[in-house]
């Protein structure tokens, strides 16, 4: 058995370039908006955040799949399965390729209608369409890359996808400044940096696949095709994290409805704020969920290799990691968050409706994270649909209850109520998954402690 220190030691080494690529992604984003907030049109940033929650909606979907192909590699990798392995690989390019090409034309040809359903503000859905339309275009090759990405993840490497990302970054904020300064190009043109980008990071992480050689990835694109029963088994693992994450997303995007429905009232700027400050928020909860992923690749390891004593060390570890990847981006964010606002936004009244938001959100994004940790675990020891029913009812439920009935009162018909529904989901959500966990974990036959039974190989987990 490795010791505390050793585990450690491994799950930061593992989670550091998640954290330091969805942070690097990040940026990058940002920086979009930022070229857009000096360079573009008045209300262009708030055009850009008003789509976020609909991209996530239509996205996250088909995107949990490939949470289904980390589990399975992470599980080939854990018994040194490589034969499995290559046909877990080959069949999630084709299941991702597949769903991008699916995913691309329905967002490309309704994103107005979308926007329109959402009540989406008049001065603001011109440009929010013609961004979406671009920015499907490139959601196949982005759906490639984070399939690969996640198979990389599954044996243990972290550090290419960052690597890749990276370089599809610097392209994408390089291209910005010329596409939005240069040829004045607005929202557009952050929209054909993106897809480019994407194209760019698809392309590294098939071209390392095809130059590696370690048994599990040794690509042949004459030989990709689609394995049934590898396919299944993926569907049957992601699927459910896939309807999670589009329901925590349909949740979401009722919330961007009822701030739209403010606009009406206040005007675009309670748009623009509501966008900035969860443009902000997302440095927090991109390092915390990064940290949390470890669960799901360590704690699927250890599984296939019936280690459980190994399996509760990973989830105590990993939370020490993610309480410490909430305080020190969390508390950035809170110290100069109306100085960031304004880097984003235009306005003061904007930057005030930002204020209103993100003191509640990030002051108690840590539980958001035990809720990620709580989904994980229950995946990690093989139980897919669990997560997605607690889920449902917890989080994306009560959001719905509390915009259905309590934000419309007029005490209530406000951001800061409106986001008070955040904590209170988080909270009671994450309490579910670990009492489930703890019931469902104790009847797991596995042995406390015999690094005999893992393969004679080195785990990541270990």
């Amino acid at each position: 058995m490795t010791d505390n220190k050793g585990m450690v030691k491994n799950l930061i080494k593992f989670v550091s370039p998640l954290v330091f690529s969805g942070l690097l992604q990040l940026l990058f984003t940002t920086s979009d908006l930022i070229v857009c907030r000096f360079f573009g049109s008045e209300h262009s940033v708030g055009a850009i955040t008003s789509t976020n929650a609909l991209v996530n909606l239509i996205v996250n979907l088909f995107m949990g799949l490939s949470i289904g192909a980390n589990i399975l590699m992470s599980r080939c990798y854990g018994i040194d399965d490589k034969q499995k392995g290559q046909r877990v690989v080959y069949t999630s390019i084709v299941l991702s390729a597949i769903m991008g090409v699916v995913v691309g034309i329905v967002g490309a040809t309704c994103s107005r209608y979308f926007l329109q359903w959402m009540g989406t503000n008049e001065e603001v859905i011109d440009l929010s369409t013609l961004y979406l339309e671009i920015y499907f275009i490139g959601v196949p090759f982005n759906m490639v890359y984070n399939f690969c990405s996640a198979l990389l993840r599954a044996v243990g490497d972290t550090q290419r996808p960052f690597y890749f990302l990276t370089a599809s970054g610097i392209i994408n904020a390089a291209l910005n400044l010329l596409l939005v300064i240069v040829f004045k190009l607005d929202v557009a043109g952050v929209a054909i940096a993106t897809a480019v980008s994407q194209v760019l990071a698809m392309a590294l992480v098939l071209i390392y696949m095809r130059c590696k050689k370690n048994g599990f990835f040794e690509l042949r694109f004459k030989n990709i095709r689609l394995y049934k029963r590898e396919a299944l088994e993926i569907t049957r693992l992601g699927l459910p994290a896939g309807m999670q994450g589009a329901l925590f997303s349909i949740s979401n995007v009722m919330i961007q409805i009822s701030v739209n429905d403010l606009s009406r009232t206040l005007g675009a700027a309670a748009v623009d704020g509501n966008g900035a400050s969860a443009s902000l928020e997302g440095y927090v909860y991109t390092a915390m969920n990064s940290c949390a992923q470890g669960v799901v690749t360590f704690g699927s390891a250890n599984y296939s290799a019936r280690n459980k004593a190994n399996i509760r060390r990973v989830i105590l570890r990993t939370m020490m990691l993610v309480a410490f990847s909430w305080i020190v981006p969390g508390a950035i964010v809170l110290v100069f968050s109306r100085s960031l606002l304004g880097i984003l936004v235009s306005t003061a009244e904007a930057v005030d409706f930002g204020m209103q938001r993100i003191f509640i959100t990030v002051g108690t994004y840590f539980l958001c994270g035990l809720m990620d940790i709580g989904a994980y675990s229950l995946r990690a020891i093989g139980y897919s649909v669990l997560p997605t029913v607690i889920s449902t009812c917890g989080a994306c439920g009560l959001r719905l209850i509390w915009i259905f009935f309590i934000f419309p009162m007029e005490y209530f018909h406000n951001i800061t109520w409106l986001a008070i529904s955040y904590p209170i989901s988080w909270l009671l959500t994450a309490l579910t998954h670990f009492i489930c966990f703890a019931v469902l974990f104790k009847k797991l036959k596995f042995i406390e402690d015999h690094p005999a039974v893992a393969p004679q190989k080195d785990l990541p987990q270990q």
